[in-house]
């Protein structure tokens, strides 16, 4: 599978090309929508992140543009077809045919970037719909990344999910069997002996998020650390945003990579 630059908004290192952040936008946004927005945003001393973090490529992925089956048919943009975003767990096979889609396109992306940096030095993630499908992207990896950042977001499946852990003797047993939740329609190759259950995790959400309830970033987080024993960092804020809590969400997202640096 071919990527096209049509297909990404990239912001290029200013520096020496070390590291690559990948991040996929929300339902019904655009990558240079979130992109524009997401880079601007600042750190408690006026600062954004690609002044922070010079020598990193930043890639925002763009969704195809998919018709709402809640909606009639209206076409938007979206990484999977959902029935409702108040309860994201409603009518899960709505989401099926796009994360099929959407996951292969991610993961042939993190294998260029692989290619070119390493895969330890590259950092998966994305904000709402798109973390939800980033997340499916890093369990279909078969490489451990250098992190994972995670906003305002749910996990598609989760429940299946703890099942699989909960009668699966051991994560390595468990992983294929994730995998099978959302067979990605393309191949995946790679070294199978690698884990990314291993990728740091952050995650945040606003505790009166209007669009994505507190409550399913909870059980994201949960999954993740408790039922995967994945190494996850929370940070919750008190605040009504679908989106990073300025500045004090910055600042933790900097300390997060940073951490992912050493």
């Amino acid at each position: 599978m071919a990527i096209t630059q049509d297909q990404l908004h990239v912001l290029e290192a200013r520096e020496e090309h070390t590291h690559t952040i990948i991040l996929l936008h929300g339902r019904d946004s655009n990558a240079s929508e979130f992109a524009a927005e997401f880079l601007e945003s600042e750190t408690s001393d006026n600062k954004t992140l690609p002044d922070l973090f010079p020598n990193f490529k930043w890639v925002f992925p763009k969704s195809k543009i998919r018709k709402s089956e809640r909606f009639q048919g209206v076409e938007m943009s979206q990484w999977f077809d959902m029935w409702t975003t108040e309860n994201p767990e409603e009518r899960e096979e709505l989401q099926m045919a796009g994360l099929e889609e959407s996951v292969p396109f991610i993961l042939e992306l993190i294998r260029q970037e692989t290619e070119i940096v390493g895969s330890k030095r590259i950092i998966l993630g994305g904000i709402s719909q798109g973390c939800a499908t980033a997340i499916h992207a890093l369990f279909q990896n078969y490489t451990q990344l250098g992190g994972f950042i995670g906003l305002c977001s749910w996990l598609p499946f989760a429940e299946r999910i703890r099942e699989i852990a909960a009668t699966s003797p051991t994560m390595d047993l468990a992983l294929p069997r994730i995998r099978n939740l959302v067979p990605p329609s393309g191949s995946i190759g790679g070294d199978t002996t690698s884990n990314p259950l291993q990728t740091r995790v952050f995650l945040s959400h606003s505790l009166k998020d209007p669009v994505i309830d507190v409550g399913n970033g909870q059980k994201l987080r949960a999954t993740l650390e408790e039922s995967l024993g994945m190494a996850v960092e929370w940070r919750s804020y008190d605040n009504e945003e679908h989106w990073i809590t300025e500045p004090q969400g910055v600042d933790d997202m900097v300390m997060f990579i940073r951490d992912c640096l050493r």
